[in-house]
């Protein structure tokens, strides 16, 4: 690998993002501007920005490496991501646009009619998306050691400086251009090697053994049934709980247009995971050697030079970099700019320059924990997000859009509880032994999310005094069309 070729690659996609987000300031003038673009970007545009934000290091590096370790274990992943949106677009695209809040906590807040509510709700939000950036963070560091082997903390401070300044700079418009943008350059980086390395592939001498891409026992016959249940309730159910995601149906202008927006990403995630599932078979037969966890998460960047020895592969791995870091961008940008309205709300009166402020404070804290924290599985630590927002915040949202009975107390009880039993499963995992309770520790939600959920409806059953007066009229507006 050339490391002036792939430090290239990365200046100009710094260069390119900031020329795209700093040109939305033009446009970035109002407070709705920069909570929520005005409510005015249509669906492929936003499509485009919700896939490019959805798909993180996780996706770009890990989902290779998952796979050339697991085999067809690892697509388990790409389908609960994917299939997580349908529930999406059933259960909260639309009424939550609907709804005319900026954030969750606002729509908890106006559901609930409960500050109380809302500030525990604005308290898991920021958990959530500070433990996604996390991963983000740890995915540059990583990408900038193997391939020009800078120290650990340049890639991260590179993110991070990037995205507090042009989340600062121009709000929710700025970053959905930047987005958008970054899922095609991340289609691009992936798919264009993936095709050429199977072409060169298909060409040569080069054979395999199937069981060798596809051990039986990796496979769903060999699956455990409860390990992977879990796991797949975690990643259909947590997509709704996923502060950067739901906040940017708030950005399309009514509740259709986040319905077909919710379509297209489908589609959109759908695609990209086949490419990068695809990058983890073929590196099952060019990279075998690569299949030890922490090396794993690299692979593609590996690929490249395995199979075009030369100024090919340097290209190719160049442009792979520059794909990486379009990923932990896209996605750290999408966080913050979520976590950003939230505290600004909260803390600071929401107004534009509270938002500014509350940017580069919603960078700093996560930046600090990767500096002083090892890099895990990055498919793995994304997961884990996945698991805490199923369990903390889904139950409480779509109880919100479909009960009426829910109370804020219900609510405050259900998050509480789902936060506190997922927390002290991953706390208690690593010091209990091989076993069924280790495997209910390790994978938790198949019953931290019944048991959240559980919270919410005994507690607003008992507290039914407290429903709010208005509910039904809030309904009418979840659920009633436009007009």
């Amino acid at each position: 690998m050339s490391p002036l070729l792939d430090l290239a690659a990365v200046a100009l996609l710094v260069v390119a993002t900031a020329v795209v987000g700093f040109a939305g300031l033009r446009f970035s003038r109002t407070t709705s501007d920069f909570f929520v673009a005005s409510r005015s970007v249509r669906p492929v545009w936003n499509a485009s920005a919700i896939s490019g934000e959805y798909l993180s290091a996780g996706t770009f590096l890990g989902l290779a490496g998952l796979v050339l370790l697991s085999g067809a274990e690892g697509f388990w992943f790409p389908i609960g991501y994917a299939a997580g949106y349908l529930l999406v677009l059933l259960f909260v695209a639309a009424p939550l646009r609907r709804s005319g809040a900026y954030t969750i906590p606002d729509f908890v807040q106006a559901r609930l009619e409960s500050r109380g509510a809302r500030y525990i709700t604005s308290i898991v939000v920021l958990v959530i998306g500070w433990l996604y950036i996390v991963p983000q963070l740890h995915g540059a560091a990583l990408t900038l050691g193997v391939v020009a082997d800078l120290p650990p903390w340049t890639g991260a401070v590179l993110v991070a400086v990037l995205v507090a300044g042009i989340v600062a700079a121009g709000g929710m418009r700025a970053i959905t251009a930047v987005q958008a943008m970054q899922y095609w350059l991340k289609l691009t980086a992936l798919a264009v090697p993936a095709i050429l390395i199977l072409m060169a592939l298909s060409g040569g001498e080069t054979s395999f053994e199937p069981s060798q891409v596809f051990p039986a026992e990796r496979g769903p016959s060999g699956a455990d049934a409860y390990g992977t249940t879990s796991l797949m309730i975690a990643l259909l159910l947590g997509t709704i709980g996923l502060p950067h995601v739901l906040v940017r149906f708030y950005t399309s202008p009514d509740g259709g247009s986040a319905r077909r927006t919710t379509v297209l990403v489908i589609g959109m995630v759908g695609l990209f995971y086949a490419v990068s599932g695809t990058m983890g078979l073929i590196a099952r037969v060019v990279a075998p050697d690569l299949a030890v966890p922490g090396v794993a998460d690299t692979v593609v960047l590996a690929l490249p030079s395995r199979v075009f020895p030369g100024p090919v592969g340097d290209v190719l791995t160049a442009l792979i970099v520059a794909g990486a870091f379009a990923a932990f961008l896209a996605t750290s940008s999408g966080l913050v700019v979520s976590l950003a309205g939230v505290v600004s709300q909260d803390l600071f009166g929401g107004t534009v320059r509270s938002f500014r402020f509350s940017a580069v404070l919603c960078t700093l804290v996560p930046l600090a924990v990767a500096l002083v924290t090892v890099p895990e599985g990055l498919v793995s630590s994304v997961g884990n997000v996945f698991v805490f927002a199923a369990s903390s915040l889904t139950p409480v949202l779509i109880l919100g859009v479909w009960w009426r009975g829910l109370t804020a107390r219900g609510a405050v009880a259900g998050m509480l509880v789902g936060a506190l039993g997922c927390g002290t499963a991953f706390v208690l995992a690593p010091l209990v032994g091989e076993g069924f309770v280790h495997e209910l520790l390790a994978q938790p939600a198949a019953w931290t999310i019944p048991l959240a959920t559980t919270a919410v409806v005994v507690v607003s059953l008992l507290d039914r005094a407290s429903i709010p007066a208005r509910v039904d009229r809030y309904f009418a507006r979840l659920h009633l069309p436009e007009p």
